[in-house]
C-alpha cells in the first residue's frame, strides 16, 4: 500500500502486513501512520488524500473556532484509538482558504472522511472522541 509522508511528502510503499509494525517514512524517518493528528498544509493536502490508501479523516477547522478548540483534544485522542487503520488530519482553513472552498466548508469544525481521495462521508460540529470513532468507523 502506498502511504504519503505528512512531513516530507514522499510516498511510500509499505506492506500491508507491515501496518501494525509503525513504519517511518524512507525518507524523513518519521511515522507513516502516527497516533497524533497529523496538520497538513494546502501545497500538500491534495497528495496526501488522493496517494494514501489508508482512510484519512480530516478535521478543518480554525484557530478562532471556539468548537474546533474544544474538540482538538478529543480527536487526538480518536488518533490513538483509530491508527493505523485510519489516519487522522487536520487543516486549518484560514491557511488553506482554497482547499476548504473546494470542499465547500462553511462551517467548522467540519469533518470529511477520504478514502482513495474521494470524499465518503462528512460531519459538522463539535462531537466528543466516542462519536469521532463512531463516525470514522461506519463510514
Amino acid at each position: 500500500m502506498n502511504l504519503v509522508c505528512s512531513k516530507c511528502a514522499a510516498v511510500n510503499r509499505v506492506p500491508e502486513s507491515k501496518t501494525h509494525d509503525k513504519p517511518v517514512c524512507g525518507k524523513c524517518k518519521q511515522p507513516l501512520l502516527p497516533t497524533q493528528p497529523v496538520d497538513l498544509s494546502e501545497d500538500q493536502f491534495a497528495k496526501f488524500i488522493a496517494r494514501t490508501d489508508v482512510p484519512v479523516l480530516v478535521d478543518f477547522w480554525a484557530p478562532w473556532c471556539g468548537p474546533c478548540r474544544m474538540m482538538a483534544p478529543d480527536f487526538a485522542k480518536a488518533a490513538e484509538t483509530l491508527s493505523p487503520r485510519i489516519i487522522l488530519a487536520k487543516l486549518n482553513t484560514e491557511a488553506a482558504p482554497q482547499t476548504a472552498s473546494r470542499f465547500s466548508i462553511s462551517g467548522i469544525p467540519t469533518m470529511i472522511l477520504f478514502k482513495a481521495g474521494a470524499e465518503v462521508a462528512r460531519q459538522s460540529g463539535a462531537i466528543d472522541m466516542q462519536q469521532i470513532v463512531a463516525f470514522a468507523s461506519r463510514s
